[in-house]
């Protein structure tokens, strides 16, 4: 019979079955009636066995699509009226959570789409409203994150990344160990810090147990790191270091290029690797480089910065490089790079942390491009609240969110009584 194929391929296992199936291909929908056949069962609340059913209560579900149709689950779901603890409570179904009007499959569809598209897209490829896959989104999201661990998280990142334009930020912490999103919170002050202790701690690690803090020069985060993970080295971070270097060749050839409008349309040469130049702008750094302007100057001391990193492996053998750095830089008379050459002296013991194996924002940048591209994708968020989910959701690398759908099924045999 019909019902006994969709009951096998809807892993139903007894009490349940389908009783009824009701194809309406004119609505472009198929309804699958669920009956329940037995006429006790365990109560649910404490558990005691064989007890009567009390009554049953209409419920629908939205299930994964049948073929182009879309299919939904009808059931009168029992109450169990228990002798023992003396409540009246609803037998769960073994298809959805409690309090859904979806069926985990469909829940598990949504969590595979929104990483890889906008929720609104989402929504009208499966014709429900994104609001409500939002709901599932944030459900599972913050129960995934409630089974976390974080007790063996020794290393960690600390960054900004924009979640609207303008000047609203979120703050990120990654595990550098284990490159994945710990926490995400608004704001990027010293209280951020405050609330990934209390995070962390929530989820089993300790503040004092995190040996290492990489992160910019942001005057919020050193203090934020010194007063909640005071055991921690501060490792100021490669890539913002090198870019202070790029922010002081830019004021540079800000300042040069109104008396030499040659340097017109040289910024994204300077900035390139010089692997990555084009013919043209091969020609005109070879240009640059033979002349006598204050940018050709700028540039080879940024490109020596860049090539300490590139070549020192660990703070011992930073520590001459750079200091014979600093001594170029304060005596350049370019005052971007005499001010950048103060302030990397003034932190210098974190920078040179920054070259300890593995304790670098790399990662932690690579991830917030991938939330950059989710929030290019969906054209914003209208909540913050949203983008941290979908930012656990991509960056989080959870092992507690529903399977996939399309794994071969394998029913879980229902308790009976």
């Amino acid at each position: 019979m019909i019902e006994t194929l969709f009951t096998q391929a809807l892993g139903l296992v007894a009490p349940w079955q389908v009783d009824q199936v009701i194809f309406t291909p004119e609505e472009g929908r198929i309804d699958f009636q669920v009956t329940f056949s037995a006429a006790v069962h365990a109560c649910p609340a404490c558990r005691t066995a064989a007890q009567p059913l009390h009554d049953r209560l209409a419920r629908s579900w939205r299930h994964l699509d049948f073929f182009q149709y879309e299919a939904h689950l009808h059931a009168a779901v029992p109450r169990v009226a228990c002798a023992v603890c003396d409540k009246v409570t609803q037998i769960p179904v073994p298809w959805a959570r409690e309090g859904s009007r979806f069926t985990l499959l469909f829940e598990a569809l949504t969590l595979m789409l929104a990483p890889t598209m906008s929720v609104l897209a989402a929504g009208r490829l499966l014709r429900v409203r994104s609001r409500r896959l939002w709901r599932v989104i944030e459900h599972h999201v913050n129960k995934a994150r409630a089974k976390e661990s974080h007790a063996e998280v020794r290393a960690i990142g600390v960054d900004e990344t924009a979640s609207k334009r303008g000047q609203t930020y979120i703050t990120v912490f990654h595990d550098l160990d284990k490159p994945r999103l710990l926490f995400a919170t608004p704001g990027r002050d010293k209280a951020t810090l405050g609330m990934f202790a209390t995070d962390l701690t929530e989820h089993g690690g300790q503040p004092s147990a995190i040996t290492h803090v990489s992160m910019d020069m942001s005057g919020s985060f050193q203090a934020g790191a010194a007063e909640h993970f005071p055991e921690a080295e501060v490792c100021f971070d490669r890539f913002h270091v090198v870019a202070l270097g790029s922010t002081a060749l830019d004021e540079v050839r800000r300042a040069e290029v109104k008396s030499e409008p040659e340097l017109k349309g040289t910024r994204w040469s300077l900035h390139k690797k010089p692997a990555d130049w084009t013919i043209k702008q091969t020609q005109t750094m070879h240009w640059l480089q033979r002349s006598n302007l204050k940018t050709a100057r700028a540039w080879r001391i940024k490109e020596a910065l860049r090539a300490i990193y590139a070549t020192a492996k660990t703070p011992d053998e930073a520590k001459p490089l750079l200091k014979r750095w600093l001594s170029w830089a304060c005596r350049c008379r370019l005052e971007p790079f005499k001010r950048l050459g103060r302030t990397i002296t003034k932190h210098l013991p974190g920078v040179l942390n920054g070259f300890e194996s593995g304790k670098h924002n790399g990662r932690v940048e690579a991830m917030n491009r991938a939330l950059q591209e989710a929030l290019a994708r969906a054209r914003g968020y209208r909540r913050v609240d949203n983008f941290i989910a979908m930012a656990y959701l991509i960056a989080g690398k959870l092992i507690h969110l529903p399977v996939s759908p399309f794994v071969p099924f394998r029913p879980v045999p229902h308790e009976t009584t």
